[in-house]
């Protein structure tokens, strides 16, 4: 994901799970806040495994209406690492990416939504 320039400077001042690992709150200094379920992230993970190399190799993930995250670890001073309980945890999370999915989270949901029901896919696991 490409940030604006203004936002290079914007750093998180808070990330935390919620409601047993099912939601992730992340507070910018900036005064943004985003509260990301757990399979918003799990499905839009930045890994290869999910986005692969290109665009036309980007996959629609079904079944992961109930994952939750089990760990945050830092990764520098630039992301974070989830886990998820489907052991999924290749992705790294930049405050970048936080920042331009929580600013689109509507419509990358609705994308999502679309390519499951256009793929034949639920969400259920």
């Amino acid at each position: 994901m490409n940030a604006n320039t203004d936002d290079l400077d914007v750093w998180p001042e808070e990330i935390r799970l919620t409601d047993e690992g099912r939601k992730l709150i992340v507070k910018f200094e900036n005064g943004e806040q985003f509260e990301y379920t757990a399979e918003f992230l799990r499905v839009t993970s930045p890994s290869a495994e999910v986005q692969g190399h290109h665009p036309s190799q980007r996959k629609t993930v079904p079944g992961k209406k109930n994952v939750r995250i089990t760990k945050i670890e830092p990764t520098g001073q630039y992301a974070v690492k989830l886990v998820f309980d489907d052991g999924h945890d290749t992705g790294l999370f930049t405050w970048d990416y936080f920042l331009e999915t929580g600013r689109n989270m509507d419509v990358l949901w609705q994308d999502y939504l679309q390519r499951l029901e256009k793929e034949g896919l639920s969400r259920e696991p």
